[in-house]
């Protein structure tokens, strides 16, 4: 279990509240799915701190009606809705707190259909809830394609995205080949080259240090930041490797 800072103590407790709200709601249950390092760390595959609530949308939902609902919960909790975009649904949260205290909170629900993505009912002894999740197969390959989909995207790159593939390939968890193969159009072999690349090019220390800081104790941050770049190539390149000789 992560040594948290009151601050992020705080943050979970505001996280944890919205999170059974969420999945106490038939309608928010029934069509979406939890994801993203929230969901990962709260089902123990993970060990950084996360700070936000991820989720895919699944089947025909209406989007509006969902926007509605998740309207009445933050109104419920007692949060503000600082940003919000209108053809997604993203919103950036406020939970009031003493000034100058991180106050923020970030739900975002993506209507990006995969069809390889795997979900399956799962406990969540923090809120003690049964909630549909991803699957870690598929959370870790979603996690490996996020990297270059990110820069594509916002053309951002998150440190996190780095440690947290360095850690699911050290502890030898799975990744789902399929996600990979359609959101990519790449064979996985293809896409760890591309990958290696993207990240000799674009990834610097600078960035790692800015996004993990705050994600994890400050010992173990001290432990892996010099580390974590060069590690994860060379996990990568093995496993490039290990790919091309299967043919």
């Amino acid at each position: 279990m992560l040594n948290l800072r009151p601050d992020d103590l705080i943050h979970k407790s505001h996280l944890h509240r919205l999170l059974m709200e969420i999945v106490d709601q038939p309608i928010l249950s029934q069509y979406l799915a939890f994801k993203g390092g929230s969901c990962a760390a709260m089902l123990g595959y993970l060990d950084r701190f996360s700070v936000d609530l991820d989720f895919d949308i699944l089947g025909n939902a209406s989007e509006d009606e969902l926007r509605s609902t998740f309207h009445h919960i933050f109104e419920q909790l007692g949060f503000s809705v600082s940003l919000e975009f209108e053809k997604a649904l993203f919103f950036q949260l406020r939970y009031p707190i003493q000034a100058g205290k991180r106050n923020t909170l970030k739900v975002s629900a993506s209507n990006l259909k995969i069809k390889s993505n795997h979900y399956k009912v799962q406990y969540f002894p923090e809120v003690d809830r049964l909630i549909k999740s991803q699957t870690i197969e598929t959370m870790f390959a979603n996690k490996l394609v996020s990297v270059t989909d990110r820069y594509v995207q916002h053309k951002t790159i998150a440190g996190r995205d780095i440690y947290d593939i360095h850690h699911f390939f050290i502890h030898g968890y799975a990744y789902q080949a399929e996600v990979i193969v359609e959101r990519t159009e790449f064979s996985p072999r293809e896409y760890f080259d591309r990958l290696i690349g993207f990240i000799k090019k674009h990834v610097t220390q600078t960035i790692i240090n800015q996004d993990l800081n705050s994600l994890l104790p400050s010992k173990q941050f001290q432990q892996v930041r010099n580390i974590l770049i060069p590690e994860t190539l060379s996990i990568l390149v093995r496993e490039r490797d290990k790919l091309q000789a299967k043919g």
